[in-house]
């Protein structure tokens, strides 16, 4: 595992290349964002004309994306070996603009649905679970944007640049607080990350888990203006100056999602880039969530086919079994039925949750179909925490069960099938099931609001007793 600074730009260099290597595919979802633009599909031969709201159809967005997750995943299993960060596949991803899926046509994105958007998640981390995890952060920043930040925000998305997250610290700051700081900055005549002193702000800390910011071009981070009570956020380059990012994360799962420690070091903030909020949770929470449970089934997707495959190539058998090669035994046959079966479950479910919180929401950078704010927090993290509930022990059954089909030799560190269980364990702990129902049976038994996880901290002794 590589503990040293990123002090290069292998995310610019990747992204060159990229240019070059999915020039086809770049092309082709160029085409097709301006096609729906116009109403219609330019190809002739296909005709595919597009629904009067200018959403593109499901079957064209796979179309575009299929050939370059075909690409990701030929070396999936050699990057994960050989901890190989995913550059060069992000540097493909944003060429294609993967990052504005979500944005309005007329925005420069594809104005996909959060269902649509789960579809090929689900596609993505079926051939990589690394590089779908990354999107977390940068399509939950979009949900949380109101008309005035889009109107920033969605240009830059548009051309290709994507937002990490640094939330999480091991500081020992309370729960509800940060021990990063984000004061204004004290005047020095300098020019600093093209701001002028007497319009920066000053942001110092270290934070954990800054899933994605090591591929990202800006980096969301939570931090703490003094004697204010809520958290605020601030909005950096990944590569301003203060910022260090260091490749430490030492999980057993999940290896390659850039999870590592990022410092912030007198980084100068233009005030334009600090976002006060007001601790609502709303939409935003539900569609963190929700990329997680993606990246959850596009793993059970992948082991299941991978249970399959195996057991079509096995030639060796058991005394023990029913003497038929293994691809013909009856309960093999069963236990790979079973676990096609759960991973279909566990991706159905996701899909209707998002298409339940799709149905709160509506169109991004639009005003939300549901206006009051609990009533929309309620009514999308209800969708998701319900799938909470369920998918993950799906995909835990499946990831598990890949071996009850296969011999000893399937635990061969040259086909990591392990890395399935490892890569969904992982992910479930990010926003642990067991509280999962309890928050929902509360709303259902006793109308109490919805809330999702926004804040990890220390617990004083005094608040459990």
């Amino acid at each position: 595992m590589s503990t040293t600074q990123i002090t290069e730009s292998p995310r610019t260099l990747a992204r060159e290349a990229a240019a070059r290597d999915v020039a086809e595919e770049a092309a082709a979802a160029t085409a097709l964002r301006e096609a729906a633009a116009a109403g219609a599909v330019t190809d002739d031969a296909r005709a595919t004309r597009f629904p009067p709201t200018g959403e593109i159809p499901t079957e064209e967005l796979l179309r575009v994306f299929r050939p370059v997750f075909a690409r990701i995943a030929e070396r999936a299993v050699a990057r994960e070996q050989d901890h190989e960060l995913p550059f060069e596949c992000f540097g493909w991803l944003n060429a294609l603009r993967f990052g504005a899926l979500t944005l309005p046509v007329a925005r420069g994105g594809y104005g996909a649905t959060l269902a649509q958007t789960v579809e090929l998640l689900v596609e993505l981390a079926a051939a990589d679970s690394s590089v779908a995890h990354v999107y977390r952060s940068h399509l939950g920043f979009l949900a949380s944007l109101g008309a005035e930040e889009a109107d920033v925000w969605f240009p830059r998305v548009a051309a290709g640049e994507t937002v990490g997250n640094a939330a999480t610290e091991r500081s020992g700051a309370a729960l509800g607080t940060a021990a990063t700081s984000l004061v204004r900055s004290e005047p020095d005549g300098a020019v600093q990350n093209g701001t002028a002193p007497d319009s920066a702000w000053e942001l110092n800390g270290t934070k954990y888990y800054s899933t994605g910011s090591i591929f990202s071009d800006w980096i969301q981070v939570t931090a703490q203006i003094p004697r204010q009570e809520a958290r605020s956020h601030a909005l950096v380059g990944s590569d301003w100056d203060g910022v260090e990012m260091v490749d430490d994360w030492d999980g057993f799962g999940q290896q390659l999602t850039g999870t590592g420690t990022t410092h912030f070091r007198g980084v100068r903030v233009p005030a334009e880039n600090v976002r006060n909020r007001d601790g609502r949770s709303t939409q935003e929470t539900a569609v963190f969530q929700l990329v997680l449970l993606s990246v959850e089934a596009g793993i059970a997707v992948a082991a299941a086919t991978a249970a399959a495959d195996q057991v079509r190539a096995r030639t060796r058998g058991f005394n023990t079994g029913n003497g038929a090669v293994t691809r013909e035994d009856p309960q093999v046959l069963q236990r790979v039925g079973e676990l096609s079966a759960q991973a279909a479950a566990a991706r159905a479910i996701v899909l209707q949750a998002a298409r339940d919180v799709d149905a709160a929401v509506g169109v991004l950078g639009q005003d939300p179909r549901i206006t009051d704010p609990e009533e929309l927090t309620n009514a999308c993290e209800l969708a998701v925490a319900q799938a909470h509930v369920v998918v993950p022990g799906l995909v835990k059954d499946v990831t598990d069960g890949i071996f009850d089909v296969l011999g000893a030799s399937a635990v061969s560190r040259s086909k990591a099938l392990d890395r399935f269980w490892r890569n969904a364990r992982t992910i479930a702990t990010h926003n642990p099931v067991i509280y999962k129902a309890r928050i929902v049976g509360d709303h259902r038994v006793n109308g109490t609001p919805m809330f999702g996880l926004n804040a990890i901290g220390e617990v004083s002794r005094s608040a459990t007793s």
